[in-house]
């Protein structure tokens, strides 16, 4: 069995503090709990809509390992607003390997978007990053995942260690089933600074200044004979979003 590290989790409060220290923090289920207001019962309603996710046509290494899904929304305070579906865009700066090009996915279903944990949590969000980076319009890009095993092996950042082109990201694992691997491992963008952890309880959160620091996912493999690894993928970035300038 290959020892896994546990993630180096911080009090709600701590929040805020961490990120600044750091370029990053996470936060466990209950304190992602407390930080939302609602219980966690309200964002397992979300559970179901992964597995409605649609293929991933775009690898670029051939593989069938990933499904997904693609919104955009603006949040200004409180104030959530769904933007008209959009391609996901990204330079070849930030993306070597899938920047460039207008990547179209399907939306996220119309229910689950509609449900008030949704807008609640983005919303909740938005109102850290205005703590660390100053009030401002979030133009945020919503990516529901799904790697699985197909393949034999999964690859969650198949571009490698990376930044995002926007201001912060969010990272929240939905669930686990039937795999190793997928370990998180976050440095820091410029100097030696850096540290490996697997998030592993549903509803973990990894918020990342996406200019202080770069990060990746290890492949995932089946433990038996097959499964997967969902996660949510939230990127705030201000001013407009990527493609747009």
């Amino acid at each position: 069995m290959v020892a896994t590290f546990l993630p180096p989790f911080s009090p709600v409060g701590e929040l805020l503090p961490r990120l600044r220290e750091r370029g990053y923090a996470v936060l466990e289920p209950g304190s992602v709990a407390a930080l939302c207001g609602f219980p966690l019962a309200a964002l397992d309603a979300l559970k179901p809509s992964w597995e409605h996710l649609q293929p991933d046509r775009y690898l670029k290494d051939g593989g069938r390992y990933r499904r997904r899904r693609h919104s955009c929304f603006i949040v200004d305070d409180d104030e959530v607003t769904q933007a008209a579906h959009r391609a996901h865009w990204q330079s070849l700066d930030y993306n070597a390997l899938h920047g460039g090009m207008q990547r179209w996915f399907e939306p996220m279903q119309p229910e689950v978007v509609a449900q008030p944990a949704w807008t609640g949590l983005l919303a909740t969000l938005g109102r850290c990053c205005s703590g660390l980076k100053g009030a401002q319009r979030w133009y945020v890009e919503a990516h529901q995942f799904r790697i699985d095993t197909s393949d034999g092996i999964g690859r969650p950042t198949p571009e490698g260690a990376h930044r995002d082109g926007v201001d912060m990201v969010a990272v929240m694992l939905v669930d686990r089933v039937g795999i190793k691997g997928g370990e998180t491992r976050v440095f820091a963008a410029s100097g030696p600074d850096g540290q490996r952890f697997t998030l592993e309880a549903p509803w973990s959160l990894m918020l990342l200044d996406d200019e202080r620091v770069i990060h990746e996912s290890t492949p995932i493999q089946p433990l038996a004979e097959a499964g997967h690894r969902d996660t949510l993928v939230l990127t705030y970035r201000a001013g407009s979003f990527q493609g747009d300038e």
